[in-house]
């Protein structure tokens, strides 16, 4: 397999085969986004593509492919269909095809060509939605809107894809820790993912975000101000059938629960933990990382 620069996937995907078909990320301007800050993206050839999926297909069964890099789904139809049969075509046992998705690379597809793309095997879909308050998104630079994200998310639900989304704890800052968190639970409500991720923000040296932080002009919430938010995110999100972690390397508190099944006990859990002002039970500093 043939990588270009740094190759990133979610958790999830930890035993797909990755398939690089971009290199970079479309819009690259999120403030607190350092992956691929010095990449120019570009669209790599089919034949560069077909030659990795050829390669695979002397691996012998392979369950899950991941497209890479950070946004896959920018890729015109006309040059994804041929992936997606080819992936068909040449590897043995693929049942689910998956990819990270931006909300204006979702609403450049119509509904029938993403009803295409799951006829040939994209299963899944990954959507950074990081907030649902509209100041916060126009200050981390996320290029698109509260309502624009919500429509990007139901898309890919309507269109018979699984959704899982991300969001980040602490993104507001100190100033804006509770409407961050208030807003979105509203978001997470609005566009009902089936799975949401909620991650820890982590400062990375020579972003936009670390530069305000060094600048004084943003603040970190402390450990329990992170737990505060998830509870906020937790309680006020109301989800038709969705499963909701915390369980990423960055988090403080791990949190693995089906929504809405488990919602009043892991707000319990939350504000158990919060009270009790106990580090102990929490994931040790040294110990998080992106």
């Amino acid at each position: 397999m043939k990588y270009e620069g740094m190759i990133i996937r979610p958790p999830s995907e930890a035993g797909s085969l990755l398939l690089q078909v971009t290199v970079g990320c479309s819009h690259n301007k999120c403030s607190f986004c350092g992956t691929y800050r010095d990449v120019r993206f570009r669209i790599k050839s089919f034949q560069e593509i077909e030659e990795d999926i050829v390669e695979a297909a002397g691996y012998g069964r392979i369950k899950r492919v991941f497209l890479c890099d950070g946004d896959a789904l920018m890729l015109p139809q006309k040059k994804l269909v041929p992936i997606f049969e080819s992936i068909r075509e040449n590897i043995r046992g693929v049942e689910r095809i998956g990819l990270y998705g931006n909300a204006k690379s979702i609403m450049r597809k119509a509904p029938d060509e993403l009803r295409q793309l799951r006829e040939l095997g994209l299963g899944i879909v990954y959507l950074g939605v990081e907030t649902g308050n509209g100041e916060i998104l126009r200050k981390i630079n996320k290029g698109v809107d509260y309502e624009t994200m919500v429509k990007a998310g139901r898309r890919i639900k309507e269109a018979g894809i699984t959704l899982s989304c991300t969001v980040l704890l602490g993104i507001g800052g100190t100033e804006m820790s509770a409407v961050h968190a208030m807003d979105t639970a509203r978001i997470l409500t609005d566009i009902d993912p089936d799975y949401v991720g909620a991650l820890t923000v982590m400062l990375i040296p020579g972003t936009p975000l670390h530069d305000d932080y060094i600048a004084g002009r943003f603040k970190l919430p402390d450990t329990f101000g992170y737990l505060e938010e998830l509870g906020i995110m937790v309680a006020h999100s109301d989800f038709t059938d969705c499963f909701f972690t915390s369980n990423h390397a960055s988090n403080y508190l791990p949190i693995r629960a089906r929504m809405p099944g488990q919602k009043d006990e892991i707000v319990h859990l939350i504000h158990r933990v919060i009270t009790s002002n106990d580090r102990r039970i929490l994931r040790p500093e040294f110990m998080r990382a992106l």
